[in-house]
């Protein structure tokens, strides 16, 4: 199979690549290597800017699948935007704050939303203007998604949304979030859910909470709605299930070759330790950075060879359970190098500053999650079972 970029992709990266280095200069050239896993809270005020940066230079949308231009966006193919995200890494761009209503919300409201939901929200998250966070877990219902207890009910045109959500990413600098709520309490597991659009700056309605971690930062929170008012459905009452199923398979292709150059520089950073350090002598732990390294090529070989593939229900589930334990076997490998002084933090302790931790001391801890979040690696084995190898369903 031919991995290789053709002409008009090389044309993109050159454009890709000057419109970085031309925009990347005064303060946005303050936020180069900010907001990274484990680090998501920092500079969020000035990535906020430069999501209003990246959407005026057309940046924003660019796998959105509509007519060129018709929300403010550009449209580019699959291989252009793996470009535009090789060169976005290369280039130390800050992480993204308005990932979630790019690559999660905007899409599945081109697959199931109305055209007034289309018009109202995709033009501005296209300008970088709104961002969006996603309320699905709860603390009774993370894997098990279907037994949610968050409700919502009929109010006027809208509802009224009662419950709480955790660990909601960026809850606390965005404008809007996505709920999966019950709107029929006479149903139950999938059925009678709704996929609602609810505003966040509803004072005495919405708490978010952040959640503290043992990296010492928080980039999760806790969000309480009480009669929070929400404007919008997607999809029509009930179909919540259908309609976050399908944002769920969307946490693919692309994205998924992102996260992989993210996780290249992380890789080049544990053996850059393991040479400075001197472990490399160790014939143990040079053999697994060698293999962390065969395995992460694997994984783009995968992701290019599935890219714009439909309908394979075993993709994202493959997919997660290949990065989430890689990840963490590498932020294992980033304590192992560093032996003893692993144990250290950058600075001496101070009442001021008393958990302070480098960047693979970060990387070790937040990737105790990767196997947690986004679908367990046991939910994702059951998906695979039941709907790849069509073994008998898990009994609930």
């Amino acid at each position: 199979m031919d991995f290789e970029f053709g002409g008009a992709d090389e044309v993109f990266r050159a454009e890709a690549r000057e419109w970085l280095t031309g925009h990347l200069v005064g303060a946005y050239a303050q936020l180069v290597g900010v907001g990274g896993p484990g680090s998501e809270h920092e500079g969020a005020p000035g990535r906020r800017d430069w999501e209003r940066e990246l959407g005026g230079g057309g940046w924003i949308g660019l796998g959105w699948e509509c007519a060129e231009g018709a929300y403010g966006n550009r449209v580019a193919s699959l291989t252009q935007q793996v470009v535009w995200a090789e060169e976005y890494a290369r280039a130390g761009a800050p992480g993204r704050v308005g990932h979630i209503g790019e690559n999660l919300l905007a899409p599945t409201l081109l697959a199931a939303g109305d055209e007034a939901q289309r018009r109202r929200f995709l033009p501005a998250i296209a300008r970088g203007e709104e961002l969006w966070c996603q309320g699905y877990s709860e603390p009774e219902a993370g894997s098990d998604l279907a037994g949610l207890r968050t409700v919502a009910v009929r109010d006027g045109g809208g509802y009224r949304v009662s419950g709480q959500k955790i660990w909601t990413s960026l809850a606390q600098e965005a404008d809007w979030c996505f709920v999966l709520a019950r709107t029929d309490r006479g149903e139950r597991r999938h059925r009678g859910l709704s996929f609602l659009l609810v505003p966040m700056d509803q004072p005495g309605r919405i708490e978010v909470r952040p959640i503290r971690q043992m990296s010492g930062t928080a980039e999760f929170n806790e969000v309480f709605f009480d009669g929070a008012r929400a404007p919008h459905v997607v999809g029509g009452e009930g179909a919540g299930w259908r309609v976050a199923m399908g944002l769920l398979a969307r946490e693919r292709g692309v994205s998924t070759l992102v996260q992989q150059i993210g996780f290249a520089a992380e890789l080049a950073a544990v053996i850059e330790a393991a040479v400075r350090g001197g472990a490399l002598r160790d014939p143990v732990l040079r053999d697994q950075l060698v293999r962390q390294w065969a395995e992460l090529k694997v994984m783009r070989w995968n992701a290019l060879r599935t890219l714009g593939a439909a309908g394979d229900a075993g993709a994202p589930s493959v997919a997660k359970l290949l990065w989430g334990g890689w990840h963490q076997r590498l932020g294992e490998l980033a304590m192992r190098v560093r032996g003893a002084a692993a144990a250290l933090g950058p600075v001496d302790w101070t009442a001021r500053a008393p958990y302070e931790l480098d960047a693979l001391q970060r990387l070790f801890l937040f990737t105790r999650a990767d196997t947690l979040y986004g679908g367990s690696d046991e939910i994702q084995r059951n998906i695979i079972a039941e709907r790849v190898l069509g073994l008998p369903r898990l009994e609930r």
